[in-house]
Formats: C-alpha cells, sequence, structure tokens
C-alpha cells in the first residue's frame, strides 16, 4: 500500500510541474490546483508544493498573504539530470553506480552518451 501512495503522490508531483511549465509563470496553488486534472484536495496540492520546495525543485514567492510557486528547472530533462545528480552525490560507490548505470545502456544510449561526452570535451577545451 505505502508503495501505491508513494507512486500516486510522485506523480502528482509530476502533475503539479507540468502545470508549472505549462503556466510559464509563477502559480498561486489555487491556480495550480485548478490547472490538474481530477479534484486534488487543497491540503494534498499546498504539501505537494511544500515537498517541492523542501527539495528544492520549485522556487517561491510572496505574493500577497499566499506564495506563488514556479520550477526551479527549465524542463523535464533538466529535473531527471538534477535528480540523476542527487543521487550520484548521496551514494558512497559513485564508481559502482556510473558502471551500473552504464552497463545497462542500450547501444543506442550508450552511442548518445559517448557523442555527448565528446561535445563536451571539445566545449570544455574551446574555454
Amino acid at each position: 500500500m505505502a508503495e501505491a501512495i508513494r507512486r500516486q503522490a510522485g506523480e502528482l508531483e509530476d502533475a503539479v510541474l507540468g502545470a508549472l511549465w505549462a503556466a510559464g509563470r509563477p502559480l498561486t496553488e489555487p491556480e495550480v490546483r485548478g490547472a490538474l486534472p481530477g479534484d486534488p484536495a487543497r491540503t494534498t496540492v499546498a504539501t505537494i508544493l511544500a515537498r517541492l520546495h523542501d527539495k528544492g525543485t520549485v522556487r517561491r514567492t510572496r505574493q500577497g498573504r499566499a506564495f506563488a510557486y514556479r520550477p526551479a528547472v527549465e524542463d523535464r530533462a533538466a529535473l531527471s539530470a538534477r535528480r540523476m545528480h542527487s543521487e550520484l552525490d548521496r551514494g558512497d560507490d559513485r564508481s559502482g553506480t556510473l558502471a551500473r548505470f552504464v552497463s545497462r545502456l542500450s547501444p543506442d544510449d550508450e552511442r548518445l552518451v559517448r557523442a555527448l561526452l565528446e561535445s563536451s570535451r571539445e566545449e570544455r577545451d574551446r574555454s
């Protein structure tokens, strides 16, 4: 049961971020709630926004007596990259984690990673 609740919370976090990205401007909790499918409880949306803020995934600024929220990253790719870096930084075996990740890449993804690494290296060399 805890896994199902966790998955739903993750899905709601994704929906909240999607609403914030789609809006292109900071939204208050009621505005976020109105942009979500279904009819999530006000307290649920407020809790998700607070958790996302605590994680550094959204930023908030005072707007009257409430907060307006905006994503801390520009898109899902940036969010995924941030999460991957967080996992690497949290672990005590960075090399092992990277080795296991790389060993499970498809041939196409492996080629893409190699090309991205080469491009990154060339960019650093030009700087």
